[in-house]
C-alpha cells in the first residue's frame, strides 16, 4: 500500500465516522545474529463504524533481498540464517481489525473486511 492510498483511505475514515485514536509505534522485526534489530513500524488508526469498532493497522518494515546461511563442516556446529535488509526498499501491509465482544480485536480477511 503506497502512502496516497493508505492517507486516502484515513480521510475517508475521519470523514465518513470520526477517528478516536491515531498513533504510531516501531516494532522489532527480527534480530540479526551480530545483534542488530531491524525495526519496522505501524501506523493505527481506530474509529466507530456502523460495524461496530474498527482498526486500521499499516505496517511497514524493510524488503528482503537476500538470505545467507551461516554454518561450520564440523560435527555439532551451529546453522544460522540471516536475512539481508534493504536500506531504500519497504513492505507495507494492511490489516483490518474489528472488536469482538470481550473488547479483543478479530482480523477481517477476505471479503469480510469490504
Amino acid at each position: 500500500m503506497n502512502p496516497g492510498k493508505w492517507e486516502n483511505l484515513i480521510f475517508l475514515a475521519e470523514e465518513k465516522f470520526g477517528i478516536d485514536k491515531k498513533y504510531k509505534e516501531d516494532f522489532e522485526v527480527t534480530e540479526l545474529s551480530t545483534g542488530q534489530k531491524i525495526m519496522g513500524q505501524r501506523q493505527i488508526v481506530e474509529f466507530e463504524s456502523p460495524l461496530g469498532r474498527i482498526k486500521l493497522e499499516k505496517n511497514s518494515r524493510p524488503k528482503v533481498i537476500d538470505k545467507k546461511v551461516l554454518h561450520t563442516k564440523r560435527i555439532g556446529g551451529r546453522v544460522a540464517i540471516d536475512f539481508v535488509y534493504s536500506d531504500e526498499e519497504k513492505v507495507e501491509e494492511l490489516k483490518i481489525y474489528k472488536e469482538n465482544a470481550d473488547g479483543g480485536w478479530e482480523e477481517l480477511s477476505g471479503l469480510e473486511a469490504l
